[in-house]
């Protein structure tokens, strides 16, 4: 298994250095940089440049050739050449772009992300601020999830074909159909101050003086401001894991142990948990590395903008409308790091659940 263990991790290394070249190609194809950013800023056209990078708004165009002290950048003309050279310099494009990516994984190896270009402040402390929230969302998100849907999916599945099961397949179907946003507004209307009652906090994580609460006030004002975001959230992530659970356990409640094992009289409380379990949910608690992952990477960024989270992905997001490549690349590369690191964790989750599996053996 260690052996397993060191070729998974020594496979990340090329796995990562694919994903942030692939990346960065497209980061610097892609039209308006910081540099027209700042122009637009600069110009007072920030609004245009950042909803549509054209004409005057900062698009980038060659200068034609001759066209001696025009600069590359449309949106610059006016401006003195010599302050464009110097906001080349300042954010390193003055350096040949293979250059600039080779000194951003030497960087990144030693998690040197370096400053932002617009909020002057280092990365690694937006990124370590931020990161908390980003993090309660998906493990609580995760947590009560599978604390829902394995039971339903079990009692479904011993219940399959009764009026339970077809009510608790009617709210799974609506529950799933709901987008987790849309969810999150209706929320907001009946329990956040909307149009009906303000039981429930609507903005940030905790209270404003949270820090001069007691203990137990921390954790209960901490809790209470989770209550609606990970509600929405749950509410859109349950239906596929309790079906999935159900379904695992139908096919191998169908199987000839199961037969046999009631056949020698045991009761069926014995047989489902002692015989069927460990079998049936190898693939849903396996799964809850990468369910975290996708809890954290594609779920939570309208949650946080709706209820004001400043998460990692409302960061990403931002960074991305503002063209801030050090934050950009550093969410990418730590999301990276972490989704590898929890699919490798996943796989061990098999060997866990399920020790008749030998990912060694099977390597050889």
């Amino acid at each position: 298994m260690l052996a397993y263990i060191v070729r998974r991790v020594l496979l990340i290394i090329p796995t990562l250095f694919a994903i942030m070249v692939v990346n960065f190609v497209v980061i610097q194809a892609a039209p308006g940089g910081p540099i027209e950013q700042m122009i637009a800023q600069i110009k007072g056209t920030a609004v245009g440049a950042t909803a549509r990078i054209s004409g005057e708004s900062g698009e980038v165009q060659r200068a034609p050739s001759g066209a001696a002290g025009e600069s590359q950048y449309r949106g610059a003309r006016g401006i003195d050449p010599a302050f464009i050279k110097e906001l080349e310099r300042l954010y390193g494009f003055d350096k040949p772009p293979l250059e600039r990516f080779w000194l951003m994984l030497k960087n990144y190896a030693t998690f040197n992300f370096g400053n932002s270009f617009f909020q002057d402040r280092s990365v690694i402390g937006l990124i370590g601020e931020r990161l908390p929230v980003s993090i309660s969302l998906g493990i609580w998100t995760t947590m009560l999830t599978y604390l829902i849907s394995i039971p339903l999916g079990i009692r479904k599945a011993v219940k399959d074909g009764t009026a339970f099961d077809l009510w608790t397949s009617s709210i799974v179907i609506v529950g799933n159909a709901i987008p987790s946003f849309l969810f999150a507004i209706l929320l907001v209307v009946l329990f956040a101050g909307g149009s009906y009652f303000h039981v429930f906090p609507l903005r940030g994580l905790v209270s404003d003086d949270w820090a001069s609460f007691t203990l137990w006030h921390k954790i209960t004002d901490y809790l209470w401001h989770m209550v609606l975001p990970v509600t929405a959230m749950v509410v859109g992530s349950f239906a596929s894991l309790t079906m999935l659970t159900k379904n695992c356990f139908i096919e191998e409640i169908n199987k000839q142990y199961v037969v046999t094992a009631r056949a020698k009289g045991l009761s069926e409380r014995r047989v489902l948990y002692g015989h069927v379990f460990r079998n049936a949910m190898l693939i849903p608690i396996a799964g809850f590395p990468g369910a975290f992952v996708g809890v954290l990477f594609t779920s939570a960024l309208l949650i946080e903008v709706i209820f004001s989270l400043n998460g990692l992905g409302l960061l990403g997001f931002e960074a991305a409308i503002s063209r801030d490549y050090p934050i950009m690349f550093a969410t990418l590369y730590i999301f990276t790091v972490l989704g590898l690191a929890l699919k490798l964790i996943s796989d061990l989750t098999y060997v866990l659940v399920d020790p008749r599996i030998d990912f060694e053996r099977r390597a050889g």
